[in-house]
């Protein structure tokens, strides 16, 4: 028989709507869509991506948001599900090595993909160090099997569904952060940074986030670390084309108001022009916070309440400073692709942005070089750039001004990265941008600007987290980083997995409200 499941959805079928153009809505379109559903995906963003959209500037392409792909089959079995190959769409590039990690005193630690370099950079970093490391991916590969191939793939809305997974987190001592985890493996403070430090990428404290977040050590070693070619916005727009394929609709610079109810159930939404779009079933991959605090700000909540929100541990926020450089393609050979530069403190400049609230003077910094990898986002013989440094959300008491601040503050980056990976840097410098925690929150509607939405600690996590199958409303199901598992490109693309298996699949013929209550 003839495989259909890639043919478009009939104009009979029944509409569904997703709310915001992420990753993680734009997945979760593509999972309703080969379900038998008819989508329209409404954001206000000019581009699909959310997050992960670019903007161009003087012949550079910046990539706003995320940089890698560390679950590439998660995108395939995507892909897969709507019957096309990912590989048709998108072009991967295995990076080798991952990324390089530099401290103030000149030492260094490449990650790469190789079991017997890896040791023997532990070994070269930290010869002591040997066998704790080999525990410590020994430790990360089981809390893999556990936390992200079995919670991270499977809804977690049931309190049942928590009870009964106790006792493995009891088991592996979940209690205990993944920075306590990885000292008791290693004695070098550098090999426990290297090996701590990724829930940053997700918008977690190492010091309190839970040592599940081991496992990301083995899904790098597993699944390896990659560049999409055109970045992360060309996977964005190759969903946008796999959604439009099914039949379904991108409506863009379009922002949605509310989420409008009928009989206690989901009905569609309204858009902030007053226009009215219908259907039974929505998803939003709006923020959690913002989808409860303001899409469904007239409806009785129960759990997700302002007050409880305003109780949320949020992620920090996020400085990013995008730049072009003339000239420089032949300059700084020895820096990659993806480089992590260590301030002088760890702890300390963790609990200063999650804890205190506080913009210190000092900093570490991810550094993204895509066009060592990928000449199209640069003019010939230029670079292209970006630094992000972590910085406090806005929601702290005494809540750093950014209006004042962005300046100054970009001005002791140049002097991080001239002084560390740049010189020279001032004299080539071109194109500039600079995002704040205040874009994020007026780009994205980011609660207090927060750059991966609710910290993942772990009484935020799993069936902590606002679910899938949303709590507050029937026929309104959540994706995206706020929801279960959590944020990064695999969470997102998992949460899309974890709706699929909530949702059923489209009944032949739409069953729409008659009418749709006046708000």
């Amino acid at each position: 028989m003839r495989d259909t499941s890639c043919d478009p959805i009939p104009a009979t079928a029944p509409p569904a709507i997703v709310i915001g153009a992420g990753i993680g809505g734009l997945a979760a379109a593509m999972r309703l869509g080969a379900k038998g559903y008819r989508v329209t995906v409404i954001d206000r963003l000019d581009m699909p991506g959310g997050r992960g959209t670019a903007i161009s500037e003087g012949g550079h392409r910046f990539d706003l948001g995320p940089t890698i792909v560390t679950v590439p089959q998660g995108l395939r079995d995507l892909w897969a599900a709507c019957g096309r190959r990912l590989d048709h769409d998108v072009t991967l590039v295995p990076m080798d090595p991952f990324y390089e990690i530099r401290w103030r005193d000149g030492s260094k630690f490449t990650m790469c993909g190789d079991k017997a370099a890896m040791a023997a950079e532990v070994a070269r970093l930290s010869p002591g160090d040997s066998a704790g490391y080999a525990r410590f991916l020994r430790d990360a590969e089981a809390r893999y099997q556990f936390g992200f191939e079995n919670l991270g793939r499977r809804p977690m809305h049931r309190l049942w569904d928590l009870i009964k997974v106790l006792p493995q987190f009891a088991m592996f001592r979940a209690d205990r952060s993944i920075y306590a985890h990885a000292a008791r493996r290693v004695k070098d403070e550098r090999l426990r940074m290297a090996l701590s430090f990724h829930p940053l990428f997700i918008g977690g404290d190492p010091f309190h986030v839970t040592s599940m977040y081991a496992l990301v050590s083995h899904l790098e070693a597993a699944f390896g670390v990659h560049y999409a070619m055109g970045g992360v916005a060309a996977i964005a727009a190759a969903m946008g084309r796999v959604i439009e394929g099914q039949g379904g609709v991108l409506r863009l610079n379009t922002e949605v108001d509310a989420v409008l109810i009928e009989g206690g159930r989901a009905a569609g939404v309204r858009l902030a022009g007053g226009e009215v779009v219908r259907a039974p079933l929505v998803v939003s991959n709006a923020d959690a916070g913002h989808t409860y605090d303001r899409l469904l700000r007239h409806a009785p909540r129960k759990r997700w309440t302002s007050a409880r929100l305003k109780r949320t541990r949020w992620s920090m926020g996020l400085f990013v400073w995008y730049f072009g450089t003339k000239g420089t393609a032949g300059l700084w050979p020895d820096v990659g692709h993806h480089t992590i530069l260590n301030g002088p403190r760890y702890k300390g400049l963790t609990r200063d942005i999650f804890i205190k609230g506080k913009l210190a003077d000092d900093m570490s910094l991810y550094v993204h070089r895509p066009s060592v990898t990928d000449p199209s986002c640069a003019p010939a013989g230029d670079d292209t750039f970006y630094a992000l440094s972590p910085v406090p959300h806005l929601g702290h008491d005494n809540g750093v001004d950014w209006e004042a601040e962005a300046e100054p503050y970009r001005q002791k980056v140049v002097k991080v990265l001239e002084e560390q990976l740049l010189p020279g840097l001032s004299s080539h410098l071109t194109s500039s941008r600079v995002f704040t925690p205040l874009t994020f929150q007026h780009r994205y509607l980011s609660p207090y600007g927060a750059g991966f939405s609710i910290e993942p600690r772990i009484l935020q996590s799993a069936w902590f987290r606002p679910h899938n199958v949303s709590e507050e409303l029937p026929g309104l199901y959540l994706a995206g980083a706020g929801t279960h598992p959590g944020a990064g490109l695999p969470g997102v693309i998992a949460s899309a997995e974890v709706l699929g298996k909530l949702v059923p699949d489209a009944p032949l013929r739409a069953t729409l409200p008659m009418s749709l209550a006046a708000e």
